[in-house]
């Protein structure tokens, strides 16, 4: 039914005319309240965009390793520091303070929370060793660390995976195989 073209109610008409497909119960009520119909765009699409995506942009060109962190995660509460950050310069703005002080006010309010992480993990890090334990796990990691550690079960994996050796056997033998017929006929 795709080479036909509208909407289920006019392809199932010329369905049941076309005598393809007996008359269904749903057409005759269809037909007396069809379903609404909504125009569609000229072209493109639009796109999103939200008030805080400008600051949001320059959070970016001055904290490009905060790229990293997940612009959507489905199990955190607290959003992305791009986000917090585009948010506070609103919020300020609002409150009557130019662009250029709001985004310097998030901006050292920014650096004063990732600092204030730092010394906490730090704090951490100390009690653990007068205590004689194994210190925890960063709670604050960066971004790249983050993804550096999920995928380092995959690295580790491909140097001791079974099928992973028999593939590079396969292609040294290969390689060998050309090296030996490329000598034998090319006369090099």
């Amino acid at each position: 039914m795709s080479f036909m073209k509208g909407d289920l109610l006019t392809k199932t008409r010329k369905l049941v005319n076309g005598l393809a497909k007996p008359l269904p119960v749903w057409l005759k009520a269809m037909e007396q309240a069809p379903t609404a119909t909504f125009p569609r765009p000229d072209g493109k699409l639009k796109a999103i965009s939200l008030p805080e995506d400008v600051y949001i942009k320059k959070f970016f060109q001055k904290y490009p390793v905060a790229k990293g962190h997940d612009a959507i995660k489905i199990s955190a509460y607290d959003p992305p520091p791009a986000r917090l950050f585009g948010l506070r310069v609103l919020e300020l703005k609002e409150q009557g303070v130019t662009e250029e002080e709001a985004m310097a006010v998030a901006d050292m309010e920014y650096r004063k929370e990732k600092k204030e992480k730092k010394k906490a993990y730090a704090r951490l890090k100390q009690i653990a060793r007068l205590q004689g334990k194994k210190p925890p796990p960063n709670p604050y990691p960066s971004a790249i660390k983050e993804r550096q550690a999920l995928e380092r079960k995959f690295v580790r994996e491909r140097f001791s995976s079974p099928e992973i050796w028999k593939i590079v056997e396969k292609i040294k033998e290969e390689r060998r195989a050309e090296r030996f017929n490329g000598t034998v006929s090319g006369g090099f």
